[in-house]
């Protein structure tokens, strides 16, 4: 039996007390907590150079062995239908949550007080927006394209495309496949080392937030951020949770099972940091590779579930807030356009405040500056949108497997269950 390593070696253990280091030096210290910045930046740097080149080494190897192209198509088709009634139903939660509470009542905000300046370089060009723009989105400039800018839908068209043509080339495509694998297995290892310094970027990034812009100016603003984090859990425990329960695993022992990585979104507020290590956690509970690459990465563009929750959660909490009368009518044209400009927004901090601004082009009673109020406060939302887009996309990925015939509910109680020394990044914790 293999010893166990002390506590402190653990690295969700590292990274809880990195971030209640990071924030006693950030409230202390202001100035050396704003300091740290490049701490987290550089953490999530790292991480992001390594996603486009892990993302098509495992969908390629994982097409190639599937072999079935239509199973492809059809895994596709199954992702994009649950996507699009989770995503749905974030939104409409988001926008029951703020009929019911009402966060933005009683703050009589005057928008003619607030600077017409404070939104410059917050506010998306127009034509950003729409469903044809985000389909040509898609399409890299050129074959690199994908792999330079880091889009994750785009790494994914390439990697389709390039194992459809790999599997044409007979015995000569077999040998591109496996060394495609092999250069994957180099990249996972990469991951694994850098990850190792996740307590420092969530120190880092922690000290920055907290120092930048304390913890005492968001008192006016609390009720908001509470709103948000309730909803955000409601939605996990009562819309995500029956889901995972159909599908044959308890959301709350899934959500031990992945507290590491949740940790680390916690710390960084970015989703993307955990992307590699969260598609491997998959494949340990018995996920197919090729569900889990074409399954959990799309998620990030189609499935931000915290993210459109806080849309239409903060669409409502403006108008409340500046005393302004949405119609039905109008809180339906805010429902439809969230739903295509919802589509497309990675896992990266502060995408959902820039989404925010071009949903708020369709209710021009609510004038563009009143957002300036969110400023201080979407680092802390950021947060929560981050770690529900990462609860939901792992579930989805589990429920397209279960619906494929390819996942057990006993294999799934069973992973969920058993001691951390069987999960693949177990390396990366140290918990072996």
């Amino acid at each position: 039996m293999a010893r166990r390593r002390p506590w402190y070696s653990v690295l969700y253990i590292q990274v809880l007390v990195a971030i209640a280091l990071g924030a006693l030096v950030g409230q202390l210290f202001p100035d050396t907590g704003i300091a740290l910045k490049p701490l987290g930046d550089g953490f999530v740097a790292l991480i992001k150079m390594m996603i486009a080149p892990v993302i098509f080494c495992i969908v390629v190897q994982g097409i190639a062995s599937m072999k079935d192209m239509k199973k492809v198509g059809r895994v596709g088709l199954k992702t994009l239908i649950y996507f699009e009634i989770m995503s749905t139903l974030a939104l409409i939660v988001g926008m029951l949550v703020a009929h019911l509470v009402r966060p933005g009542a009683g703050l009589n905000i005057d928008p003619a007080t607030l600077s017409p300046t404070a939104m410059s370089g917050h506010v998306p060009p127009t034509g950003e927006y729409g469903f044809i723009p985000r389909l040509l989105a898609i399409i890299p400039d050129t074959f690199v394209g994908g792999f330079v800018h880091g889009d994750v839908l785009q790494v994914l068209l390439l990697a389709i495309l390039t194992e459809f043509a790999i599997s044409q080339l007979g015995a000569f495509g077999d040998g591109i496949t496996r060394a495609v694998g092999a250069a994957g297995k180099v990249f996972f290892g990469i991951i694994r080392i850098i990850t190792r310094a996740a307590p420092v970027g969530a120190f880092g990034a922690i000290g920055f937030t907290v120092g930048r812009y304390s913890i005492a100016s968001l008192s006016n603003l609390a009720y908001l951020i509470g709103t948000f984090y309730l909803t955000a859990l409601l939605f996990v425990l009562v819309v995500l949770g029956p889901v995972a329960y159909l599908a044959g695993f308890s959301i709350l022992r899934f959500i031990v099972f992945i507290k590491d990585e949740l940790l680390i979104v916690l710390g960084t507020s970015s989703s993307e940091v955990v992307l590699p290590a969260m598609m491997q956690k998959l494949e340990g509970l018995g996920i197919p590779q090729t569900t889990v690459g074409l399954v959990f990465p799309t998620g990030y563009s189609f499935n931000t579930d915290g993210t459109n929750i806080y849309l239409t959660l903060c669409v409502l909490f403006l108008a409340q807030a500046t005393n302004t009368h949405l119609t039905w009518a109008e809180e339906l044209r805010v429902l439809l356009f969230a739903m295509i400009a919802s589509k497309g927004a990675s896992g990266v901090s502060g995408t959902g405040f820039v989404t925010l601004a071009g949903i708020l082009s369709v209710v021009p009673n609510v004038p563009i500056q009143v957002m300036a109020l969110l400023l201080g406060i979407d680092k802390f939302m950021s947060e929560c949108r981050a770690l529900t887009n990462v609860i939901g996309n792992s579930v989805a990925t589990i429920v397209v497997s279960r619906w494929e015939g390819e996942l057990h509910k006993g294999t799934v109680r069973g992973a969920l269950v058993a001691p951390p020394s069987l999960a693949l990044v177990a390396p990366v914790d140290g918990d072996a």
